[in-house]
């Protein structure tokens, strides 16, 4: 195009130094000359017509193509430019869905008998049953998540969780699906402000062992589990990296007292359980944001003694916990939590025992859980730490009651890949009994995990 706009410039300045400087000519020559410029000046009007025409086009970002590989038919490719050019989102949701979670398999041994097996709460009393050594091997642990982003309408930004795990039952090669968390969060940040409903962790200690054990210290010092709530979360900025943030929630209290009328204990107190949190976030070491936290619970079951339901008992649970999160250097941290309290089997405390049916009374329960956790580079990983669960024997019966539970654990961590890590965890285990011996057994596990 450009050669062709050169081409006419040219003939024009030819046409008009001939005009120009050209002796007179008559005029036949001059009516020749004029009808020539006018094609010219037509053919120049075209052809700057034709120049706007490309400039617009050219204004136009390129339409996509489809890479197609040799060997598709022309409806082939259609549909393919069609899957191209879909504005559907991924599962056919008009959220943003995000599907993730791993693939986790647990090898253990334990040299005495331990509850479970495919993890450990404590070991049984040898009073029966000594040196009695276990090997388990199991991927109920493997976990799938679901998670939901919505639209930020109004300054508030929506969301949901739904996870599972294979723990909820069934043969070894058969689990049963167990839901972890189903809920919702609405979320204004400039507000600071949340609301969550639906099933999640408990307000209340909110920290976790970082053992390779699924348990993560339950019944050894790591109180708090997982239950139906809605709860309320504010936080006040009170200077620069200084944060204050309360939580409050209620709560769906699930306990069960073997030995009476089958019935929903928590249910049956006809009110739900109260949870709530104080943690203040500051500057540490290097700078580095450390969380205490303060928290606590109330909640009520109700034990009734015959299948009439008449005279039943009330009897309170409660907690007073403490959590503490310190950044020591970028590679070294420290985590732990305390906690003491009365009636917590529900909340995974009193060593699996909340209510002693011949003494009639709610079994008081302290403990707690310290982790140094190491991670020199971005592969490797270090945990090393310990926990303890304490139960008065003025509080229990004679026969199994358990009134002392500990572990002393360690693992390391290897990351192959991003996505593949392998992991090796010893742990000793006492569990200390009334009536009955007690129980220690040392167990190493070794762990295959695969994130997706």
């Amino acid at each position: 195009m450009t050669l062709r706009i050169n081409q006419v410039v040219c003939a024009v300045v030819l046409s008009l130094s001939m005009v120009c400087g050209a002796p007179a000519q008559d005029n036949k020559g001059l009516k020749a000359l004029e009808e020539e410029n006018a094609k010219l000046r037509n053919r120049v009007d075209t052809l700057e017509s034709e120049l706007s025409e490309i400039k617009r086009m050219l204004g136009k970002p390129a339409e996509p193509k489809v890479a197609v590989p040799v060997g598709f038919t022309e409806a082939e490719v259609a549909q393919l430019k069609k899957l191209a050019d879909s504005k559907k989102k991924p599962v056919l949701s008009a959220f943003d869905i995000e599907l993730y979670g791993y693939v986790k398999l647990d090898l253990a041994h334990d040299s005495d008998r331990t509850s479970v097996g495919n993890y450990a709460r404590w070991v049984e009393s040898e009073q029966l049953i000594k040196d009695h050594g276990e090997f388990s091997l199991t991927a109920r642990q493997t976990r799938l998540d679901l998670k939901a982003t919505g639209p930020t309408v109004g300054g508030m930004h929506s969301g949901g969780l739904i996870e599972v795990d294979l723990y909820g039952g069934g043969d070894e090669n058969k689990n049963l699906p167990m839901m972890r968390h189903a809920y919702m969060n609405l979320d204004w940040p400039e507000e600071r402000f949340s609301i969550l409903a639906g099933q999640t962790f408990d307000v209340i200690s909110p920290l976790w062992m970082p053992t390779l054990n699924y348990t993560v210290g339950w019944w050894q010092g790591n109180i708090g589990y997982r239950r139906p709530q809605l709860r309320l979360t504010k936080g006040f900025e009170l200077a620069k990296d200084v944060e204050f943030k309360l939580e409050a929630a209620a709560t769906r209290d699930i306990g069960r007292v073997i030995g009476f009328a089958y019935s929903d204990t928590g249910q049956d107190s006809s009110i739900p359980g109260l949870q709530g949190r104080a943690s203040l976030t500051l500057p540490g070491f290097n700078n580095k944001p450390t969380t205490i936290g303060v928290s606590g619970h109330w909640a009520e079951e109700e034990i009734n003694y015959t299948n009439t339901f008449a005279n039943p008992q009330t009897v309170d649970s409660w907690s007073i916990n403490l959590d503490l999160t310190v950044p020591i250097t970028s590679w070294l941290s420290l985590t732990g939590e305390a906690f003491s309290g009365r009636d917590l089997d529900m909340y995974l405390g009193g060593i699996g025992q909340g209510y002693d049916p011949t003494l009639k009374k709610g079994i008081r329960s302290d403990g707690g859980w310290a982790a140094l956790t190491l991670k020199p580079t971005p592969k490797w990983q270090f945990n090393v730490g310990g926990g303890f669960d304490k139960v008065p024997k003025a509080d229990v019966s004679l026969g199994t009651a358990r009134t002392f539970n500990s572990v002393i654990f360690g693992n390391a961590q290897y990351a192959f890949t991003a996505n593949f890590t392998l992991g090796l965890e010893v742990s000793t285990l006492r569990t200390e009994c009334k009536g009955e011996d007690d129980g220690d057994s040392v167990r190493e596990q070794l762990s295959l995990i695969y994130k997706f």
